[in-house]
């Protein structure tokens, strides 16, 4: 199965929807069977949407608006002959604009949890974080995917303790876990947020170590929101699979090599056997 994970920095991107257009281009040609969306926003002034395809709520689901991103991009996937399951979850007020949230999308039906993360629960304060955790399957095989946004380690009560609570939500299930999105903590040895999850009790792995094949490493090239001053080329968007997964192969997207740039990160795409 091809796997996706995109912080798709959805409505702040120029020519925004001939980008979602490239992204729905993209997940025909490879044909995900689990999709995990970051940054997807509707304007908070926005109309509510009148009808909704395939979309399983959350229990406090707040409602989708027309211009809701991922609403959209399974709207076009539908004209083009594609059927998605999808859920989106809140999670803070972004640019002063936006609900911005993360979603999930699934080729099966989608049991959705929004699991609040952070120490703080106003959506006015942008350290909220929220993750959403879908109970789907591939085939006749059950799965647990994850689609996060994580918070920067220093941030007080950051990463740590979100994972910290996502580790404690996960921990008893039974199903084999895909954890992906951004995580704010770059891979690297001295980035203790990194570590963490590495060691986690959860038995994961990151797919890029993983994979036996291999294109491309890097997320994000220059600075961006939330990385101002960065200079470094940055591995901050994951794919973390239960080890039992087999990952033939691991590839970076929409770098504007194989595939174009449609968001200040890039995707990451795996192919789980």
């Amino acid at each position: 199965m091809n796997i996706l994970t995109l912080n798709t920095h959805s409505w702040l991107e120029k020519h925004p929807l001939e980008k979602l257009q490239q992204l729905a281009a993209q997940i025909i040609r490879e044909n995900y069977a689990i999709i995990a969306l970051q940054e997807v926003n509707q304007r908070i002034d926005s109309s509510l949407a009148i009808s909704l395809q395939n979309f399983h709520p959350t229990e406090e689901q707040l409602p989708i608006h027309e211009d809701n991103f991922a609403h959209l991009l399974v709207q076009r996937l539908k004209e083009q002959g594609h059927d998605y399951h999808w859920s989106w979850t809140y999670n803070h007020i972004g640019y002063d604009l936006y609900h911005e949230g993360v979603a999930l999308l699934s080729k099966q039906p989608i049991q959705p949890t929004a699991l609040v993360v952070s120490a703080e629960k106003d959506p006015n304060d942008y350290r909220t974080r929220v993750a959403l955790i879908g109970q789907t399957k591939v085939g006749k095989k059950s799965i647990t995917a994850v689609s996060c946004h994580y918070s920067w380690w220093t941030e007080v009560g950051g990463f740590a303790d979100e994972w910290s609570k996502t580790e404690a939500a996960l921990q008893n299930l039974s199903s084999p876990l895909i954890i992906m999105g951004d995580f704010n903590n770059p891979a690297s040895a001295k980035y203790t947020g990194y570590e963490l999850v590495l060691n986690s009790p959860l038995l994961l792995q990151d797919s890029f170590l993983a994979a036996k094949e291999k294109r491309g490493e890097h997320t994000v090239e220059k600075a961006i929101d939330g990385w101002g001053e960065n200079q470094e080329k940055l591995r901050i968007d994951f794919i973390f699979t239960s080890q039992e997964m087999a990952i033939s192969s691991y590839q970076v997207v929409f770098d504007g090599k194989y595939t174009p740039i449609v968001s200040d990160h890039f995707g990451v795409a795996v192919t789980i056997q």
